[in-house]
C-alpha cells in the first residue's frame, strides 16, 4: 500500500488539491520522507515473506538464513538511512531474533538446516556437538518407532535399534568398491546401530554443499541407500512449513467448497474435494 501512494504521490497531490475539502490530504514533505523511511524497512520482510509461503518447496530450512541475512545484510543500518529506518530496522532484527530464540524453536530451526543439503551445519547456531548428539539420538529413536511398527511391539521390547533394510536397487559398478556404512573399514566387523548413525551423519557433514536452487528432497531421495537413517530424519524435517500460509489456503479453500447451498456435505466427501482441488 504504501508503495503504492508512494508510486502515485503527484497524481493523487494533484487530485486532491483540486477539492477545498480534500487539499488538506495532499501529503507533505514530511509524510514522504516518514513513508519512504517504512517503505524502505518492509520491502525485505514483504519479499521473504511471499516467498516462505510456498507450497511447491520445503521453507522451513530457510528460515535460518533468512534470519542470517536480516541481522548481516538486508536489515543492517546503511549509510544514508534516516533514524526512523534504522529505528524500525533494529526493532525489526530483535523482534525475530527473540522470537526464534526459544530453544525448542531454535533446536527445530537448527536440525531442519542442518539436514537441508545446500546449508547442513553453515547456519545453525548452537554448538555444533549438542547438534550432532541430537540429531543421533532423535534418529536413533525414530529408526526404533519405525521398528516397532513393523513388527509385535511385545517382541521389540529390549531389542536393540536396528537401521530398516534398504529397498533393493540395482548396483552399479561402483558401488561394489565403496565402503559399507554398515561394516567397519579395517576388519570388517558389523557397526552397531549407533555407529551406523554417526558414520553416516559424518559422511554427510563432509560432503559438499548442493546448488541453492537445487532440490533437497529430491538430493534425499537419491542419496537413500546412501543415507537410510538420515533420508528418514530429513524427511520428518522438512517437510514443516516456515508459515501457516498452506493451511490457510486449504481453510479458504474449504470455504469455497462448503457453502451455504452445499451445507450438507459428508465429512468424506468433503476431504476428497479439498483434496482434489489442491493436488489437480
Amino acid at each position: 500500500m504504501i508503495e503504492r501512494v508512494l508510486e502515485q504521490e503527484r497524481a493523487l497531490a494533484k487530485v486532491l488539491s483540486a477539492d477545498k475539502k480534500t487539499r488538506p490530504l495532499v501529503l507533505t514533505w514530511q509524510d514522504i520522507e516518514v513513508l519512504e523511511a517504512i517503505q524502505k524497512a518492509l520491502k525485505p520482510l514483504q519479499d521473504f515473506t511471499d516467498a516462505l509461503s510456498g507450497e511447491a518447496y520445503m521453507t522451513l530450512s530457510y528460515v535460518r538464513h533468512v534470519l542470517h541475512l536480516f541481522n548481516n545484510r538486508l536489515m543492517a543500518s546503511e549509510e544514508g538511512d534516516s533514524e526512523l529506518c534504522k529505528s524500525i530496522k533494529t526493532k525489526v532484527v530483535d523482534y525475530l531474533n527473540n522470537k526464534y530464540a526459544d530453544p525448542t524453536t531454535s533446536d527445530l530451526l537448527d536440525i531442519a538446516s542442518l539436514l537441508d543439503p545446500r546449508f547442513r551445519a553453515k547456519y545453525i547456531s548452537c554448538d555444533h556437538d549438542h547438534m550432532e548428539r541430537r540429531v543421533i539420538l532423535e534418529t536413533q529413536s525414530l529408526l526404533h518407532e519405525c521398528v516397532r511398527e513393523q513388527n509385535d511391539p511385545t517382541e521389540q521390547e529390549g531389542a536393540a535399534v536396528a537401521v530398516p533394510p534398504n529397498p533393493k536397487r540395482k548396483k552399479s559398478l561402483a558401488s561394489f568398491f565403496k565402503e559399507s556404512p554398515g561394516t567397519g573399514s579395517a576388519t570388517g566387523t558389523k557397526l552397531t546401530p549407533r555407529e551406523t548413525i554417526e558414520h553416516e551423519l559424518s559422511t554427510y557433514l563432509q560432503s559438499i554443499c548442493i546448488e541453492s536452487d537445487a532440490d533437497p528432497l529430491k538430493w534425499w531421495k537419491d542419496h537413500e541407500v546412501a543415507f537410510p537413517a538420515l533420508s528418514r530424519l530429513a524427511n520428518k524435517y522438512l517437510c514443516v512449513p516456515a508459515t501457516s500460509s498452506p493451511s490457510e489456503r486449504v481453510f479458504s479453500c474449504s470455504g469455497n467448497i462448503v457453502t451455504c447451498h452445499r451445507a450438507s456435505l459428508k465429512p468424506e466427501s468433503v476431504d476428497r474435494l479439498i483434496f482434489l482441488a489442491q493436488n489437480l
